[in-house]
């Protein structure tokens, strides 16, 4: 049936049930969100009201079954009525995203086409996911998006069933989030005077001031809008480095004895700025009264603290850094960004929250409760699971959707990898080298898009897609755990059908022709990566 990411167990029957105007919708007790979901989803484009049905014969059924995980699954559809069964709410809403898949790509449009028809194939799907974290990071501090375009892209991650968004909401570059205590972090942070065309070596600049910012009421919307759709937001603050936007705004939060902070703007460069926080108390307090804020818009269990490319050049030259070293018994620059990671790690875990952080956070000695998103490769992923700590992978060589896919020269300015759909398909969270307790604290899989060469939405999707529905069969689905035994040849005859259901929904994806002239960029210099990574 074409299905992306693929059911666990899939059974063809003989005919279909047909959608008509008198369909009706029999949801059961505790389905009812559910039912208010499908509604929403799937009325639209087929023009049916989907009433509410008394009995589940002859309509659309949802009910519970304790007997489920929370997102496993049940379809069993015939001509005498469609059933979608759940352990919880989430599955209820990934059975309605197969639903979707079953009707055809017209299920993926915003209003009815003439003369359409609606029918379920009679069939039986039991599904339940591998990963319990199936994210993808958004990062909307190199180039901001507007609200519209993350709620957008909800919903492309929700027809995928992945389910954690990572908002990667401040850098250098600047500052997304309104911060009520301190204004100037979004007065000033949030806009910078110009950008990078393309890679640094290129030198050329765009002379456009470029910034915005949501509010708190916008990231409440955010996070409210994925939660209907069992999403997760997990909002990162990165620090203690990638904060020049921060010190732009608030100079006293620099190292100020080393460098004259007042002089410093948002940055306009790509790449790792020496600008870091400074270690004093009233730093630590200032981060404490951002993620105080934080906390009260995202509700997630999760909190991202960054922690990566933080470099300690001028915390080596900085007397009050060297002397907080000496106060606190330190060895060395690594073990103070240790202890300032690990002052957060204790602060969160008082509030019923977790860190999270960039595999660099293993530098110096890992928090005790801290989980470490493995960027750099699978080795930081590996001795952090190995310790006995949780650990999403999304390794850069694999799932960095900004990086290339593919290597001729009509590559959008080509970046990194060539990382093609295959590629991506074939990508193992789960290393080898794992035994059964270690692996178990693989708890999930993230692939990453990061925008410094994407101005747009138009150039998210160009990014991000089909390769992100390889990624969510990699999340979702029980494949081969060896790579070169999983059916490649199987997913790209799917994925032919999966095109359809892209187009329907908007998405600018790449074509397996290659892009389309609009969505090049011709002499815009990147920064390619040759070797092939293992």
């Amino acid at each position: 049936m074409d299905l992306i990411p693929a059911p666990s167990r899939f059974r063809a029957g003989e005919g279909a049930f047909e959608l008509r105007p008198d369909t009706g919708l029999h949801a059961a007790p505790g389905t009812e969100r559910a039912a208010r979901r499908l509604r929403a989803e799937l009325g639209p484009a087929t023009g049916l009201d989907l009433p509410p049905a008394a009995a589940p014969e002859g309509a659309i059924a949802l009910e519970l079954d304790p007997a489920l995980g929370a997102e496993e699954y049940r379809i069993e559809a015939g001509a005498e009525g469609v059933r979608l069964t759940a352990g919880g709410g989430p599955g209820l809403a990934h059975a309605g995203q197969t639903l979707r898949q079953l009707l055809g790509p017209a299920a993926y449009r915003r209003a009815p086409l003439p003369g359409a028809e609606w029918r379920v194939p009679a069939v039986r799907i039991e599904d339940r996911p591998r990963f319990g974290w199936r994210g993808a990071l958004l990062d909307v501090s190199r180039h901001f998006l507007p609200k519209a375009d993350v709620l957008r892209f909800l919903d492309q991650l929700a027809a995928h069933k992945l389910n954690v968004l990572h908002l990667h909401l401040t850098d250098d570059q600047g500052w997304r989030i309104e911060i009520r205590r301190h204004p100037r972090l979004t007065e000033v942070g949030a806009w910078r005077e110009r950008s990078m065309v393309g890679f640094r070596a290129a030198d050329r600049r765009d002379d456009r001031p470029h910034g915005g910012y949501y509010t708190q009421d916008d990231l409440r919307e955010i996070v409210a809008y994925a939660a209907e759709r069992h999403i997760t937001v997990v909002p990162e603050i990165d620090v203690p480095g990638h904060m020049q936007a921060a010190i732009a705004a608030y100079p006293e939060l620099g190292n100020t004895d080393v460098v004259d902070t007042a002089a410093l703007g948002v940055w306009t460069d790509w790449g790792v700025c020496e600008n870091v926080l400074n270690v004093s108390d009233a730093t630590l307090r200032f981060v404490e009264e951002v993620l105080e804020e934080v906390l009260e818009i995202f509700p997630s269990t999760f909190v991202h603290l960054g922690g990566d490319e933080c470099p300690k050049d001028q915390w080596k030259a900085s007397p009050a850094a060297r002397a907080r070293i000496e106060e606190l018994g330190l060895a060395d620059e690594d073990e103070l960004q240790s202890w300032f990671i690990r002052h957060f790690d204790r602060w969160l875990a008082g509030r019923g929250r977790r860190l999270i952080g960039w595999d660099e956070i293993l530098e110096g000695g890992l928090a005790p409760g801290a989980a470490v998103s493995s960027w750099r490769g699978y080795e930081g992923g590996v001795a952090a699971a190995k310790a006995g700590h949780d650990v999403v992978m999304c390794p850069e060589q694999h799932v960095y959707l900004d990086h290339r896919q593919a290597g001729g020269e009509d590559e959008p300015i080509p970046v990194g990898y060539v990382r093609t759909l295959e590629d991506v398909y074939r990508f193992e969270p789960v290393p080898p080298e794992l035994d059964a307790d270690a692996a178990a604290h693989v708890i999930g899989t993230q692939a990453n898009i990061w925008t410094e060469f994407m101005d747009d939405a138009r150039d998210v999707d160009y990014r991000a897609f089909p390769r992100l529905a390889a990624f969510a069969e990699v999340a979702w689905s029980d494949l081969p755990r060896e790579p070169a035994a999983r059916d490649w040849a199987g997913f790209e005859q799917r994925m032919a059908a999966h095109y359809g259901r892209l187009d329907a929904l908007g998405v600018e994806y790449r074509r397996p022709e290659g892009p389309r002239p609009w969505q090049r960029r011709p002499g815009v210099l990147g920064r390619p990566n040759d070797n092939r990574p293992e």
